[in-house]
């Protein structure tokens, strides 16, 4: 078997560290609850990861801001999910979106 790359080496650590982190969570708060700015905080990591990576992947180019056809595609899907849409529909109205904003 050949060695791993250094790509495949960092999905394998970063992976360890991840069920590290979670087997140790439990282990360390001993069935206390959170204090309430820390759960606060905790509870709003995951959307900010999210929108981060999103905002990052639509207008995100090699040191640039990039505005093109992804921004018009984000843009439809604020307004499917600001309609209250079902997720496979924003999904849906944004690829639409960014076809047709491409193919003109």
């Amino acid at each position: 078997m050949a060695a791993l790359s250094g790509v495949w080496l960092v999905i394998a650590l970063v992976g360890v560290v991840t069920v590290a982190a979670k087997a140790v969570n439990p282990v360390l708060l001993g069935g206390r609850v959170l204090p309430t700015r820390v759960s606060a905080v905790v509870e709003l990591l995951a959307p900010a990861v999210l929108a981060a990576l999103v905002v990052t992947e639509a207008v995100g180019g090699d040191r640039a801001l990039v505005l093109d056809e992804r921004l018009a595609g984000l843009a439809a899907a604020g307004v499917a999910l600001r309609l209250r849409a079902p997720v496979l529909v924003v999904v849906a109205t944004a690829a639409l979106v960014a076809a047709l904003a491409r193919a003109i």
